[in-house]
């Protein structure tokens, strides 16, 4: 893998800064009074529209866009380094990243855009939720199919460079 190529692994440890700032600021905003106080009126942590923001948004941006963004990365700069073998497709190393970049976000903003309307309407107007709550599911099976192709592209090229014979 040529320095070129590796810099272009550089925009997966961003996105994984990115995404673990995002969470902490997050996280440090969840727990002061007045929002931890809301949250738990709408049901956070365990059902409702708040479990939509505490703990799926939160952990998901943590996990899924902080350190899997990083293991991805890092899984492709090390890869050839360890195995001997030249990545198998650039383009996939691309192509996983963006179906990921697109599968997080889309997600962490769909929890947070659902976790407040559904809870602003939990309490101001409970007949609408159902209404609110119908388009969730669209959203968030586009966003889920995103990651998954996402993970799926990476564990092809992965597989793909471990079973191929160039070296």
């Amino acid at each position: 893998m040529s320095p070129t190529n590796n810099q272009s692994l550089v925009k997966f440890v961003l996105v994984s800064a990115l995404s673990l700032f995002i969470g902490a600021c997050h996280g440090m905003l969840q727990v002061f009074p007045p929002i931890r106080a809301w949250l738990d009126s709408i049901g956070s942590p365990y059902g409702g529209p708040g479990h939509m923001i505490d703990p799926l948004a939160h952990a998901h941006m943590n996990l899924v866009g902080g350190l899997v963004m990083l293991a991805m990365g890092v899984t492709y700069y090390l890869l050839p380094l360890f195995s001997g073998k030249h990545l198998y497709s650039q383009k996939l190393v691309g192509f996983s990243f963006w179906f990921m970049l697109f599968g997080v976000y889309g997600f962490y903003i769909t929890q947070m855009v659902f976790g407040f309307w559904e809870g602003y309407l939990m309490l101001n107007d409970a007949p609408a939720m159902a209404h609110a709550h119908h388009y969730y599911g669209p959203i968030v099976a586009i966003d889920g199919t995103c990651m998954a192709t996402g993970f799926t592209i990476y564990f092809v090229n992965i597989v793909r460079t471990l079973l191929s014979k160039r070296t």
